[in-house]
């Protein structure tokens, strides 16, 4: 008897690890390109001279929360196919329905810079209303025949998303310069968080298992397009480079209507009476007065220690004429900044 009873144990543990195991096997099967991606993506972040600390632990915390939310969602699907363990598959949703919002918010909080954490606190909000739905229901039910209801409250999560969603592609758009490099990655992630919310109307909730798919391919497509920009700017001023000057001007030159060279005047002076850090201060004030005075197709380069150039394409000739009026407006504009900047200048350098 007891023979038989230890042999009926032996064969119970040999059949739930060989469950498993193909559990294991069947997430790796479903998720095999997510891992990829994400691998992929911790990757470049650790190979990349462009990356300061602080935002490498944003990005890596973000991977981390996705590469958990797929396991999540997997275990809530199985249970749901299997019909079996009611409670868990509840407790299951609401960390997924929790998690969609907080990845969101992760996403902002590392891509907008200057972000600070109150960017969570919605999300937050919403983890407690998700949790507390699993006594009360009031955004998801699950029955006694493990089926899958949406409560008062049960668009909610996709509300936040879509909000977080906005507010993340108007923060990227209104601190750009508004050109095409810099707005291909930010409507390719449009385009990914928006399929994110509509799909799951169309094709029903078999959506939530890419997900996190589809959220790992927008945040990686657009971290290469920022390492691919960064390659293309001068790395002092925020201006295109050399390299991208001669890029951009052998590309389509029939649609070049004029190249504006501009020079600072007495640089060599500054650099050789007060040092080379207030001459490069010198440098980035100005390049902001022309950050401030570009405009849709016009481009500005530095190309040399104080040589800039601007390229127009298909601008008009008032558009063309206007280029040095518009950049010394937009000194005037910010006289008051430039003087307080190159103050703090002469004060750095007065107390080394």
């Amino acid at each position: 008897m007891c023979y038989t009873i230890h042999r009926e144990k032996n064969f119970s543990s040999v059949k739930l690890t060989k469950r498993g195991f193909g559990m294991i096997k069947d997430y790796f099967l479903q998720n095999w390109g997510l891992i990829l991606i994400l691998f992929a993506f911790v990757v470049t972040i650790h190979t990349t001279v462009f990356v300061d600390k602080k935002t490498a632990i944003k990005l890596d915390m973000l991977i981390a929360y996705v590469f958990l939310l797929s396991i999540v969602v997997y275990s809530e699907f199985l249970l749901a196919d299997l019909g079996q363990h009611r409670e868990i598959r509840i407790v299951l949703m609401a960390v997924r329905y929790a998690s969609t919002p907080l990845i969101i918010a992760q996403i902002i909080f590392t891509l907008v810079k200057k972000q600070r954490w109150f960017v969570f606190l919605p999300a937050i909000g919403l983890s407690i209303i998700n949790f507390i739905s699993i006594f009360t229901g009031i955004v998801f039910k699950i029955n006694e025949n493990n089926n899958f209801s949406r409560g008062p409250l049960g668009y909610l999560p996709f509300i936040m998303v879509g909000l977080y969603s906005f507010f993340l592609i108007f923060i990227l758009i209104h601190r750009s310069n508004k050109r095409s490099m810099e707005m291909i990655p930010i409507i390719f992630l449009t385009f990914a968080l928006g399929s994110s919310l509509i799909m799951p109307f169309v094709v029903g909730s078999k959506f939530s298992q890419i997900f996190c798919t589809t959220i790992a391919i927008a945040i990686y497509v657009y971290y290469v397009f920022q390492i691919l920009m960064l390659t293309k700017l001068d790395s002092l001023t925020g201006l295109l480079n050399r390299q991208a000057y001669y890029a951009d001007i052998s590309n389509n030159p029939e649609d070049i209507t004029a190249v504006v060279s501009v020079d600072m005047n007495g640089l060599k002076a500054i650099n050789d009476n007060q040092g080379h850090a207030a001459g490069d201060d010198a440098l980035v004030t100005l390049a902001i007065c022309f950050h401030k005075a570009l405009r849709s197709r016009i481009s500005g380069y530095r190309i040399g220690g104080d040589e800039f150039v601007f390229i127009c394409r298909k601008c008009s000739e008032k558009r063309r004429s206007g280029i040095y009026r518009e950049n010394e407006e937009a000194c005037f504009r910010n006289k008051v900044y430039v003087f307080r900047r190159l103050c703090a200048s002469h004060r750095c350098l007065a107390d080394s």
